[in-house]
C-alpha cells in the first residue's frame, strides 16, 4: 500500500469512525467464526470439531473471534482518530470502577429479579418453579467471574465504551441505544448456525434474541451513563443476565417448555419500560455523562 493509499484510508476512518468500527468488528469476528460455522459443530462442511474446554467448546471456538472483533476495532479506530490521548481515555474507562454502590447492586440484582418476576407472571409458571440446588448456587459467583473475563471483556470495551459513547454524542440516547442494540445483536447472527444458538433455532429464537438485546441495551445505557462510564460496571450488568440464564434459570424452571423462553423478555421489557419512563428517554445521559471526544468522532 502506497503512502497515498494509507492517507486515503486514514481520511476515510476519520470521516466515518463508527462505520469503520462496526465494519471491522463484524468482519474480524465473522471471519474468525467461519471455520466454526463450517465445522461439524455447525453446518458440517469441514470435517473437524472444536475441542471442549470447561464449558463445551465456546472458549475454543467462539471467544477468539469475540475478543478479536470489537476490541481490535475499538483500539484501531481510537488510535487513528484520537491518537495516544484517545487511547488513554479509552483505557481509563476500562479500569473505571468508581460508581455509586446502588448501580453495582442494580447490575447484580435487577436483571435476575426482573427475569424471575417476568417468568413467574406467565401462566403455569408458579406450578413449574423449583428451588435451585446448592451446587448451582455455589458455582454462580465463579461462573460470573468467568463470564466477566470472557464475554464481558471481549464485548463491552467496543460496544459500549467506544460505540455507545460516540452514538450518544450524535443522537438522542434512546435512538443511540436502539441503533446499537440492533448492530450488537446482529453481530451474533453466525453463531445461530452453531450449538451456541441452542436446539431448534428458528426465526422466533432469533427474534427473541433481538428483543432481549434491545431491552438489555436500555439497561446497560442507563448504568453506563449513571455509573461514570464505568466499563467494569457495564460488563457486570451484561454478564449478569448471561450467567443467570445459563446457570440458574433452567434449574428454577426445569423442562423444555418453550414458553419460559419469553419470561426473561417479559420481565426485562417491563424493567426497561420503567427506566425509559423514569428518565424520560434520556437513560441517565446528561452533562456528567458526556465524554470528551473529538467533534468528528
Amino acid at each position: 500500500m502506497t503512502s497515498t493509499d494509507t492517507a486515503g484510508a486514514r481520511a476515510l476512518v476519520l470521516r466515518h469512525p463508527l462505520i469503520t468500527f462496526f465494519t471491522l468488528a463484524y468482519g474480524i469476528s465473522w471471519l474468525a467464526w467461519t471455520p466454526y460455522v463450517l465445522s461439524l459443530d455447525g453446518l458440517g462442511v469441514l470435517h473437524f470439531r472444536y475441542p471442549d474446554f470447561l464449558v463445551g467448546n465456546q472458549l475454543t471456538a467462539i471467544m477468539p473471534g469475540a475478543y478479536l472483533g470489537p476490541l481490535t476495532a475499538a483500539f484501531t479506530v481510537t488510535a487513528i482518530t484520537e491518537g495516544r490521548e484517545g487511547l488513554r481515555r479509552w483505557r481509563k474507562r476500562l479500569f473505571q470502577f468508581r460508581a455509586d454502590v446502588r448501580w453495582y447492586a442494580f447490575a447484580l440484582l435487577a436483571v435476575p429479579i426482573a427475569v424471575l418476576l417476568g417468568t413467574l407472571a406467565m401462566d403455569g409458571a408458579e406450578e413449574a418453579v423449583r428451588m435451585p440446588s446448592l451446587m448451582v448456587l455455589a458455582v454462580y459467583v465463579p461462573a460470573l467471574v468467568v463470564q466477566l473475563l470472557t464475554t464481558g471483556l471481549a464485548e463491552e470495551p467496543g460496544w459500549r465504551d467506544f460505540a455507545l459513547t460516540r452514538l450518544q454524542n450524535r443522537h438522542h440516547p434512546l435512538v443511540a441505544t436502539l441503533v446499537l442494540s440492533v448492530l450488537w445483536a446482529g453481530w451474533h447472527l453466525p453463531l445461530f448456525l452453531t450449538p451456541w444458538g441452542g436446539r431448534d433455532t428458528g426465526a422466533e429464537t432469533i427474534a427473541l434474541f433481538f428483543v432481549v438485546a434491545l431491552e438489555m441495551s436500555v439497561l446497560i445505557t442507563l448504568v453506563y451513563n449513571k455509573g461514570r462510564q464505568s466499563v467494569p460496571l457495564v460488563m457486570l450488568l451484561h454478564c449478569s443476565i448471561n450467567n443467570f440464564q445459563s446457570v440458574v434459570f433452567s434449574e428454577v424452571f426445569p423442562g423444555d417448555d418453550p414458553r419460559w423462553l419469553w419470561g426473561p423478555a417479559l420481565g426485562l421489557g417491563l424493567l426497561s419500560a420503567i427506566v425509559i419512563a423514569a428518565t424520560r428517554g434520556k437513560l441517565g445521559y446528561g452533562s456528567a455523562a458526556r465524554q470528551t471526544v473529538r467533534a468528528d468522532a
